[in-house]
């Protein structure tokens, strides 16, 4: 029987769950399949934190772990990601009310993006982890937890909130011709990473409900290999604890 009092968190990378793990009371650690699976309570509610490695691959293996073997009752996905429209910023955080796998490409059997045998191209976030999940994030921004160095260096001056699409593929975008190819595909695309559609995915299978939580670390053009671990070292783990923090305070299961 699933437990109902159990979050599952998950990162990319450990830089993007760092800063939660120190939260964590009555931590224990289970090694599974190359990753260590942080177990215990934030603020009296069950919770499993664990970083799940780079791609959809690594992401889709770490989250059927958290379900089958942990029974978690939702999952959150936070990290950083690269902007794609141009009303999106570095400092911006995006929450994801769809995601899609902007490299699925399963023609002429089938319309690109849509995944095969499933007949879904669009997999949708809970809607209350979803409404939780940006007043938390709007919180934490209105908190103004970084130094003036830290604003003036990311230009952090006015960071802002957004809901829409997230587009997830084993691509790390570094350029502006991937940007506007993309464009022409899915126009309604806010941001791109790597790991959260197939999150989505699995979790929808499982009948699990989740949110994937973004900060925009890049414009996902010829500098963002300059900006990218520098932003989750100084802004994107700040971000992941602050917001997980405040989802949990919030979440009444």
């Amino acid at each position: 029987m699933r437990n109902q009092k159990r979050i599952g968190i998950m990162g990319a990378l450990p830089e993007e769950i760092d800063y939660i793990l120190p939260l964590i009371e009555n931590k224990t650690e289970v090694r599974l399949g190359k990753r260590t699976f942080y177990c215990g309570t934030i603020h009296q509610q069950e919770v499993v934190v664990v970083f799940s490695r780079i791609g959809k691959v690594a992401a889709a293996a770490t989250v059927s772990t958290l379900i089958l073997h942990f029974a978690v009752s939702e999952v959150i996905f936070t990290g950083v990601a690269g902007g794609i429209d141009s009303k999106v910023k570095i400092g911006d955080i995006v929450i994801a009310n769809q995601l899609v796998q902007h490299d699925m490409n399963a023609e002429p059997l089938m319309p690109r993006h849509e995944i095969p045998l499933l007949g879904k191209t669009f997999f949708e976030a809970d809607q209350k982890l979803l409404n939780c999940s940006e007043k938390a994030a709007q919180k934490v921004l209105n908190q103004k937890i970084f130094s003036e160095q830290e604003i003036e260096e990311f230009k952090l001056h006015l960071p802002t909130v957004h809901v829409g699409l997230i587009g997830s593929g084993d691509l790390f975008f570094s350029t502006n011709q991937k940007k506007t190819q993309l464009n022409q595909r899915l126009s309604a695309i806010l941001c791109v990473e790597m790991e959260g559609a197939a999150v989505a995915q699995v979790c929808y299978e499982f009948g699990v409900p989740c949110v994937v939580i973004r900060s925009i670390s890049d414009d996902a053009d010829e500098h963002s290999s300059v900006n990218f671990m520098r932003f989750i070292q100084h802004i994107g783990r700040a971000y992941s604890k602050g917001i997980v923090e405040e989802i949990i305070r919030a979440r009444k299961l």
